[in-house]
């Protein structure tokens, strides 16, 4: 068997397990990201939709922690595995383009040592997942291409459809590529009957999702009113651009090089239809004031494309340069990609590069990366409500109540408190809304938040049993309260809060 294996797919298959080793020797070093612990209580309550993303990730949350169990592993092997079949992709679409092996080192060289997919197959969010679907969509409009037969537009729309059931974002994808098409000579493949074959299977997978969201009165559009609001409001032009550069950065010459190669070569043109996709994709983004990772599912296809030009166009000497520098340029990015240091080490690794690396979503700069101050604290939350919980007599915990201020609070009693058996928290944020009882009985209160705030007047008596003390953490000083003898209006107050929050998803 081992005969058959040629020298090519030795090497496509040593790269993969490099990018894979990478990730399942550093991904359990930090806690889970407050947006994982979201996910994972999603994969408790799978639906059709939920609140700030499609359904996708609850089912990926759910299929890992039954293999793998409840653990920080489960939840990060399938990002990492899912970054490294990424790479045989890679060589794929470079093989179509007629690219040999050192082309599909090259390319496959410049994702693994990209800071940008080292972090996202780092964190178990709906982004891995999208990026895989953009690149598998790219490897699918190469063979459409290369073989002008339409039967691809079959699997292309399927994975369009697979792909908005993970992230909404692929639709910047899906109108970039048929504009792209209509720019091009391939225009005639939008007239075949599998295109609006395609096209009406992809509307049927999506379909569930769209009744969903119809019947709740559409949460995507208020998530995406929140994120305006408060996020995507610090997205400046400058920035966004910048960040282009920035996220693939040691690997720069070699998607640049792709990116020219294929827009203004003659002998390139077949394949423009990719050239124009990425311009068209950015651009569509940067409309819309998208967050500048949004782009970061293009890159790859680049890669590919980058590294057959490389191969191809380059001397021979400047082949082997560009891979060294690939890996030179990398290394110093790497304690930003992936969490190889202690948060002790990162803040001192950071101090000159805060301006570029520490700068959060707030437009502020802080002391670590935000992603990391995301990854730490949730666990000593946790303890602090878990200890108290048992503290208390048998009676006191048949009845208790948790509230969490926000999703992460939630997600991390969800993710470390199950198998102490505590109750499932109550939260407004996100999709724990949907979630939270209609009315509850007058019954003692664990309260976790920064700040007293109502329990002061809806209990006759509260205590801070303990308190976040970790400076890394990204809501250090958050505390614990225990609050007992609730008033009359505790049950009102609570009613009529739940009711209002409700309301908007009818």
């Amino acid at each position: 068997m081992l005969n058959r294996i040629t020298k090519e797919q030795l090497i496509i298959i040593g790269l993969v397990l490099f990018k894979l080793c990478i990730h399942l020797a550093t991904n359990t070093n930090y806690e889970l990201h407050r947006d994982a612990l979201l996910y994972y209580s999603l994969g408790e309550h799978l639906d059709w939709g939920f609140v700030s993303v499609p359904p996708a990730i609850a089912l990926i949350s759910k299929f890992s922690t039954f293999i793998f169990g409840n653990t920080v592993f489960a939840l990060r092997f399938f990002p990492a595995l899912i970054g490294s079949v990424s790479v045989i992709i890679i060589a794929k679409i470079v093989k179509e383009l007629k690219g040999g092996i050192l082309a599909i080192i090259i390319a496959a060289l410049a994702f693994i040592f990209s800071p940008a997919f080292l972090r996202s197959n780092t964190l178990f969010q709906p982004v891995s997942f999208n990026q895989f679907f953009w690149l598998f969509s790219g490897y699918l409009i190469v063979r459409l291409l290369n073989t002008q037969n339409p039967k691809y537009w079959l699997g292309l729309f399927i994975v369009f459809g697979i792909g908005f059931l993970n992230k909404y974002s692929i639709a910047f994808f899906i109108v970039s590529s048929l504009i792209a098409m209509m720019l091009t000579s391939h225009r005639n493949l939008l007239k075949s009957k599998y295109f609006f074959a395609g096209g009406l299977l992809g509307i049927v997978i999506i379909l569930p999702n769209l009744i969903w969201q119809f019947n709740h009165n559409w949460p995507l559009i208020n998530h995406m009113k929140e994120l305006h609001k408060y996020q995507l409001v610090n997205v400046t032009v400058i920035g966004f651009i910048v960040d282009q550069f920035i996220m693939n950065l040691p690997g720069l010459v070699i998607w640049l090089t792709g990116l020219i190669t294929f827009l203004f070569i003659k002998s390139e043109k077949k394949f423009r239809v990719l050239a124009y996709l990425y311009l068209l994709t950015v651009l569509l983004i940067l409309f819309f004031r998208g967050k500048p990772y949004y782009t970061l599912g293009l890159y790859p296809v680049l890669f590919a494309l980058g590294g057959y030009a490389v191969d191809k166009y380059f001397k021979p000497y400047l082949k082997y340069a560009t891979i060294v520098l690939v890996i030179i340029i990398s290394l110093p990015m790497l304690p930003f990609s992936l969490p190889v240091y202690s948060h002790e080490k990162i803040e001192e690794y950071s101090a000159k590069t805060a301006e570029f690396t520490n700068r959060w979503e707030d437009g502020k700069i802080y002391n670590i990366p935000q992603d990391y101050a995301d990854m730490t604290g949730w666990k000593e939350l946790s303890n602090i409500v878990i200890q108290h919980y048992n503290s208390l007599s048998q009676s006191e915990r048949d009845s208790c109540l948790i509230y969490a201020e926000n999703y992460g609070q939630a997600g991390a009693i969800n993710f470390y408190g199950k198998k102490h058996r505590l109750p499932s928290p109550i939260c407004f944020n996100d999709n724990f809304i949907f979630w939270a009882p209609d009315s509850i009985d007058n019954a003692p209160l664990i309260y976790i938040n920064d700040e007293v705030g109502d329990i002061d007047f809806l209990f006759d008596s509260y205590k801070i049993v303990g308190q976040v003390n970790n400076k890394y953490f990204r809501e250090n000083g958050l505390q614990v309260y225990y609050c007992t003898q609730p008033r009359d209006t505790f049950r009102i107050f609570y009613a009529d809060k739940v009711a209002s929050l409700k309301y908007k998803y009818r």
